[in-house]
């Protein structure tokens, strides 16, 4: 087991994500499930990363991130005006309803409902934090948690 985190680790921690106001954008205490953080395959942001490099099992820090080191900066781009007529099936949503769009490579995309007019429905695409500076207090219960249970299974199935 790996006693400090470094640049490939898997890392899993229980976390609180704050706005600027104080509120809790999302938390894994509420429901007692941690999360796991690997660093280094690109799910992650560096800045995000580099504030976890050299934590210990048991560790607590918090600190901000701004918009752009977090969830990005809203993209304009990533807002879309469509056509009442393209909800015909599903009907027309509510404000703040968040949907499943069907992306051109097949893939889906979440987005938000921002507004409904009488002839066009307009859809924010940007990740709901986009555009906001993110606290994050974050405890690490455990590093590189994966490798043991992959020993596990290999030991079962081999």
């Amino acid at each position: 087991m790996t006693v400090q985190v470094s640049s490939n680790s898997a890392v899993l921690v229980h976390f609180t994500l704050k706005l600027a106001d104080g509120s809790t954008a999302e938390s894994t205490r509420g429901n007692g499930k941690p999360a796991l953080f690997r660093l280094g395959d690109g799910s992650l942001s560096a800045p995000l990363e580099q504030q976890l490099l050299g934590l210990r099992a048991g560790d607590k820090c918090a600190f901000t991130l701004q918009p752009e080191a977090a969830f990005g900066i809203e993209n304009p781009d990533l807002i879309q005006f469509f056509s009442r007529r393209d909800f015909a099936e599903t009907g027309v949503p509510e404000v703040g309803t968040i949907m499943l769009f069907s992306a051109i490579d097949g893939s889906e995309m979440p987005g938000v409902v921002r507004e409904v007019a009488e002839d066009s429905i307009t859809v924010d695409f940007n990740h709901p934090l986009a555009g906001h500076p993110v606290t994050f207090d974050i405890e690490v219960l455990e590093i590189d948690p994966q490798p043991q249970q992959e020993a596990t299974h290999a030991n079962i199935a081999g």
